[in-house]
């Protein structure tokens, strides 16, 4: 990419080859670390306020300012990425992610486990904007939705084991042993990539980090018609599913009486749901295409939407309301989100062989901002019923389905380079 905008369409030279299913273990450990970063820490959440003696917003602010710096970092990560390769930027990231891992452990007071978090949010942008940008150096864009959708199989292997394993440790040594796996988390990232990972950018820009061509690029990027819709879907579904990891364990541990253990059983089951949310969304590719396997997914989203509101307002405070009333809407959601997430994350770039790192930055940033302020409105808004979550959750599903339904139909089929 020169300094004036590259052709959207070219595609670069071919990387060097690694082993697909290599690929698919990277992209899923890289991928992972985002449910690790969040699943892991919501069991200890309730622990967490009561050690730590913090109001229910700061609490909250620990997992939304984690999450805005994601979403920002990814900024500079991303051009850096086209700068300097893939690989430097994943070790980078990987390396100051398990630093900050081991500052949340050691955190003897809110404001100390906030600034950590926010360290902890910006090194995890790395890596998960790296795993979109190397499925683009790579693939084309339909085989790049069906290699996403593997890694993103691999990452509901590893979110499986989250919210158990850290239920278990809250449950047996306290919030910081959940915390501790983060940091081995880290290391094992690190290692594996350090040791087998070969550089997929093709060919560096080295006018990536010129304030003009960064404007120009991003421009470029937030214009296209196929990067709006897809970036909408994915911000959407993504922020139904952050408004559920927010609330869902004062929800069911406080407020419905679920026990640790079985909320991370709850857990572990949505991330089984969402595996196959993704095996469905490999079959839908191949015999509908992007579009239509979309659309199908979109009527699943607002139906879980309309389900969750309408039994929390109905039934809050009834003696037949449990935790069926909010699980079995989520069951729902997450099986689309197990189609969304592929398509779009692999959408969003596809228009972009030559900037695949600032595409996926952006894009991770306009996710994670979103997000932010409505874990600040969550945390405000919490009031010990299902209600105020369903709210949120029933107009993120409202904004999945009508983005699902128009915007991706019309624009949602990228061009193969």
């Amino acid at each position: 990419m020169s300094s004036a905008a590259p052709d959207a369409g070219a595609a670069p030279a071919a990387a060097p080859a690694m082993p697909a299913l290599f690929v698919v273990v990277v992209l899923a450990l890289l991928l992972g670390i985002q449910p690790v970063t969040t699943d892991v820490y919501l069991p200890a959440l309730p622990a967490l306020q009561r050690d730590l003696r913090a109001p229910m917003p700061q609490v909250q602010l620990t997992f939304a300012a984690l999450l805005l710096a994601f979403g920002t970092s990814q900024l500079v990560w991303g051009p850096l990425s086209d700068r300097f390769g893939r690989r430097p930027i994943l070790l980078w990231g990987l390396g100051a992610y398990v630093l900050a891992s081991i500052a949340c452990v050691l955190a003897p007071n809110m404001a100390l486990l906030i600034a950590a978090r926010v360290a902890q949010g910006a090194a995890m942008g790395a890596a998960v904007m790296c795993a979109r940008a190397v499925v683009r150096d790579l693939y084309p864009p339909l085989e790049g939705a069906r290699m996403m959708s593997k890694g993103l199989s691999g990452l509901g292997v590893i979110a499986i084991a989250c919210a158990p394993l850290g239920s278990l440790l809250t449950e047996l040594f306290g919030w910081r042993a959940a915390m501790m796996v983060l940091v081995a988390f880290g290391v094992l990232a690190w290692g594996l990539l350090a040791l087998r990972f070969r550089e997929t950018l093709a060919a560096p820009n080295p006018n990536a980090l010129a304030p003009r061509t960064l404007w120009r690029s991003w421009a470029r990027i937030a214009r296209h018609p196929t990067f709006i819709a897809y970036s909408l879907l994915a911000t959407s579904s993504y922020t139904g599913l952050f408004i559920f990891l927010a609330a869902s364990s004062f929800v069911l541990i406080e407020g419905l009486g679920v026990g640790k253990l079985a909320y991370g059983a709850i857990m572990a089951g949505q991330s089984v749901l969402y595996i196959a949310g993704t095996m469905v969304c490999r079959r839908l590719l191949v015999r509908r295409g992007m579009r239509r396997a979309v659309f199908a997914a979109g009527c699943a989203s607002f139906a879980a939407g309309v389900s969750m509101a309408a039994l929390a307002w109905a039934g809050w405070g009834r003696p037949w309301y449990g935790a069926w009333a909010v699980v079995l809407p989520q069951a729902l959601f997450v099986m689309a989100h197990g189609v969304h997430q592929p398509v779009s994350q692999s959408g969003t770039v596809a228009p972009f062989p030559l900037m695949a790192g600032a595409a996926s930055a952006l894009n991770g940033f306009i996710m994670m901002a979103t997000a932010f302020p409505v874990g600040l409105w969550l945390g405000r808004a919490m009031d010990g019923t299902a209600r105020p979550m369903a709210l949120a959750y029933l107009a993120a599903c409202t904004v999945i389905a009508v983005t699902a339904w128009t915007l991706v139909q019309r624009y949602g089929e990228p061009a193969s380079s």
